[in-house]
């Protein structure tokens, strides 16, 4: 990614549209410039001024005599192409366009963006925006601060892109007021040509970036974002905050899979299988990023809480086990020295409360204290000032104890709001610090969470013995007739041949002979409608089970057309559907695909049966799903602890549920017309042999989607 070296690296500079005008974008472009104390050539341009800020101002960035590597334009947005036109005869390499007026407005700004771009493929140069409010490179080698927001940042390990300027803006505030130094930040704006992608591959290998910060409000090539983020996060966290997460909701789809998938559905599993970190606001990006770029990453999840108030430490308590971590188990060696350093009324278990009077000194060796401790991953000390203690000298020892361990410490300052702001000021080394314990608690999961991420082993995609020739021609002969639902004996026919175990069923027309087919299959059967346009078929009197002998099924027959009847869906009735009857006291799961158009192909897995679209107890994934990726899907789910058994109940065949996520991945990455698919339900029980899927919906385009 040399070629970003222009724009975020860049030895000389010209800024087009610069003016003395105070207000005006291009002169607070130039002050901010000149106050970062750029080390670079700085050429304004403007044919108004022969001087701008007592620099030499140019008419045009042709006429400028020396080298230039990037131009900053600030134009109106009429001249913005004629502008990179001449940037283009120059050789310069790199356009930072902060004028708006192009795709965002639509019409003849979209137009113009186009314009744009075959100005770039013309002469090769990269772009950043337009639409964007600029960029900065905050290494002591370049000290290049090209943004019109009120911000000087210190040089950091912080790498931060935001897709919105004004959100841009209150980002780096919220930088600043932390003192949390940075390495570079870009605003992409309309992402004409740089986009996260491009940032992320960049900042990769680069040694001044620790940690990676994305706003986002769309994704540009969610493959690539895929590719790239599994090879950097095991080396740099990459911490994303995506907007838009009431947006899409649930879809008409004729498949669960389909209502149940939308937008942020496809964002959350993409994020989840790339190892980013996902939050929520902006306050929680800071949170966690003050972390990461102050902390060393734990090596598990146990939790030594170390306080002088009893309610804060049971809030940091509860909150440690609501979010799924561990408190720390102290060694009898730990529980001695803290009981021989501290009063005896204080507490020594975990959490540790050393009471109201404890000062630096009691902060320090019981820090030390769990610190030491192998059982402790990660520290969180509560400090809420007397009025007898000064707070900067009980920070000064946190930080002193802090510093001698590869151990992250999070701290919980509940003092006063001045105290706060001016702390990360006074001592440049503080461990990263919170107003309450639920926040620190937060980001320790959070911290958590990456480090499981980052020890979990990469995954397989693993492949079986499968007939994939006759699915070829089923699905050949749907595609020649336009597509649609496959007929439910081809349904069973591709799963099976794919490996899944499938209930024994025979299909019999509408006058046909049910109790032949009884005989074939075996009571107890189960006996259910089929045809156009009938989804769900439990919804209108479709399904009818535990069915013992000819009588029950020719009643059962007549019941069900009966209701067919009344529910105005007879005419689309087919025939009928007699099947075995799978293990009552099985578990119901689904099993489910559908294609988003911006993700591609997303696989589902949950909890099944009717209810799935009420309990939406479901998770998914974007191929391709690897064995690791199968192996956690079943076990995030609400109800896996019913799968494992519970109240005497048997394990149900998990490694089963696990492979079959893995055959349907197969599945769907060998056929590439597959619209829709729902196995709904999936009984499975403790042993394989029960294990039978009795319904499913598969649903072909007339031509590939994905």
């Amino acid at each position: 990614m040399k070629s970003l070296d222009p724009i975020l690296k860049p030895r000389s500079v010209a800024i087009v549209g610069a003016t003395p005008r105070r207000g005006s974008i291009g002169h607070e472009l130039m002050k901010s410039i000149i106050q970062y104390e750029y080390n670079g050539k700085l050429f304004p341009v403007n044919p108004k001024y022969e001087f701008i800020h007592s620099i030499k101002a140019y008419p045009s960035v042709q006429s400028i005599p020396d080298p230039v590597d990037l131009a900053i334009i600030v134009v109106p947005k009429e001249h913005v192409l004629s502008v990179a036109e001449d940037c283009g005869k120059k050789g310069v390499k790199g356009l930072v366009v902060i004028s708006a007026g192009f795709k965002e407005v639509g019409g003849e700004g979209e137009e113009r963006e186009k314009a744009l771009l075959q100005l770039k493929e013309k002469y090769g140069y990269r772009i950043v925006g337009p639409n964007c409010m600029g960029i900065i490179n905050a290494t002591e080698e370049v000290r290049l601060n090209a943004t019109f927001a009120p911000v000087q940042p210190e040089s950091g390990k912080l790498a931060i892109m935001s897709q919105s300027g004004a959100l841009g803006v209150a980002i780096l505030l919220a930088v600043q007021n932390i003192n949390l130094g940075l390495s570079y930040f870009v605003s992409v704006g309309n992402k004409a040509d740089i986009a996260g992608i491009d940032l992320l591959e960049y900042w990769e290998n680069d040694e001044r970036t620790q940690v990676i910060a994305l706003y986002l409000e769309s994704f540009g090539n969610p493959l690539r974002f895929t590719e790239i983020s599994k090879r950097i996060f095991k080396k740099k966290p990459i911490v994303v905050v995506k907007s838009g997460t009431t947006a899409a909701g649930a879809r008409a789809a004729s498949s669960h899979t389909g209502a149940l998938a939308g937008m942020e559905i496809a964002v959350e599993a993409l994020l989840q299988q790339c190892g980013v970190i996902r939050v929520s606001t902006i306050d929680e990006m800071m949170d966690l990023v003050f972390a990461l770029t102050k902390s060393p990453i734990p090596k598990g999840d146990r939790i030594g809480i170390l306080t002088n108030a009893g309610g804060p430490g049971i809030m940091a308590t509860d909150a440690v086990e609501t979010l799924g971590l561990r408190m720390a188990v102290l060694s009898d060696t730990t529980v001695e020295t803290l009981r021989d350093m501290l009063s005896p009324e204080s507490s020594v278990g975990n959490p540790v409360d050393m009471l109201a009077a404890a000062g630096p000194l009691e902060y320090e060796k019981a820090l030390d204290a769990l610190l030491t401790d192998d059982g402790v991953d990660l520290a969180i000390t509560i400090f809420v000032p007397p009025l007898m203690i000064e707070p900067e000298d009980v920070v000064r020892k946190i930080i002193e104890v802090k510093e001698r361990y590869d151990k992250p410490v999070l701290c919980v300052l509940m003092a006063e709001e001045r105290f706060l702001e001016e702390l990360p000021r006074r001592f440049r080394e503080v461990p990263p610090f919170y107003r309450f314990p639920e926040s620190a608690v937060r980001v320790a999961a959070e911290m958590c969470q990456y480090w499981r991420w980052c020890s979990r082993p990469q995954g397989q995609i693993k492949t079986f013995p499968v007939k994939i020739e006759p699915i070829k021609e089923i699905i050949c002969k749907h595609q020649s007739t336009g597509g649609g639902f496959l007929p439910p004996i081809e349904v069973f026919k591709v799963l099976e041949d794919y490996g899944f175990p499938v209930c024994k069923s025979v299909i019999v027309s509408k006058g046909g002979d049910i109790i032949e087919a009884a005989e074939q299959i075996g009571y107890p059967l189960v006996l259910k409608v089929y045809g156009e346009g009938i989804i769900h078929k439990s919804d209108i009197g479709g399904v009818v089970v535990g069915i013992k002998t000819p009588e029950e099924l020719i009643k059962a027959r007549s019941k069900m057309e009966d209701q067919c009847n009344a529910a105005g869906v007879l005419g689309n009735v087919s025939g009928f559907v007699v099947q075995e009857m799978a293990d009552p006291d099985g578990k119901e799961v689904i099993l489910g695909m559908t294609v988003d158009d911006k993700f591609g192909p997303l696989v589902m897995f949950g909890m099944g049966g009717k209810y799935v679209e009420i309990l939406k107890d479901i998770t998914f994934r974007v191929m391709p799903v690897t064995d690791i990726d199968a192996w956690e899907m079943v076990k995030e789910i609400k109800s896996y602890p019913l799968l494992e058994g519970v109240r005497g109940e048997k394990r149900v065949d998990i490694e089963l549920l696990v492979e079959s996520i893995q055959r349907l991945a197969q599945l769907v990455n060998d056929i590439h017309c597959l619209r829709e698919l729902d196995i709904n339900p999936f009984i499975v029980a403790p042993e394989r042999k029960h294990c039978k899927i009795v319904d499913a919906r598969i649903r072909v385009a007339e031509k590939d989607v994905y």
